[in-house]
């Protein structure tokens, strides 16, 4: 078992805020639906987002594959804040880029 140090803490946390966000998704309420309307992404892409979320929580909570989870989060993540900004909802994107700035000390909880 690892150390509960802050590295994994914050692995930790950003595993469980994957997770709440893909669970989220998955459900589809119509906040979401209509978001991505909005946006003009395809019906049903919200189901992706779930899908890669969750799987990026899963990584992210496994030590071995941690470093997966970390890249992969990033991109969504990434993908989020760059939309949210094209869209000119600066307040909305900066969670999104403080969760991009949490993945740096998470990168130090990789098992070499």
């Amino acid at each position: 078992m690892q150390d509960l140090t802050f590295p994994v803490v914050v692995a930790t946390l950003l595993a469980a805020i994957f997770a709440v966000s893909g669970l989220v998704q998955l459900i589809g309420p119509g906040f979401v639906r209509e978001a991505y309307r909005r946006w003009e992404f395809p019906p049903g892409f919200y189901r992706v987002t779930a899908v890669l979320d969750l799987l990026a929580a899963v990584f992210l909570a496994v030590p071995e594959t941690r470093l997966w989870g970390i890249g992969l989060a990033g991109m969504i993540t990434f993908a989020a804040v760059a939309t949210l900004l094209g869209h000119r909802k600066y307040l909305y994107a900066v969670p999104g880029l403080i969760l991009l700035i949490a993945l740096a000390p998470a990168a130090l909880s990789v098992p070499l």
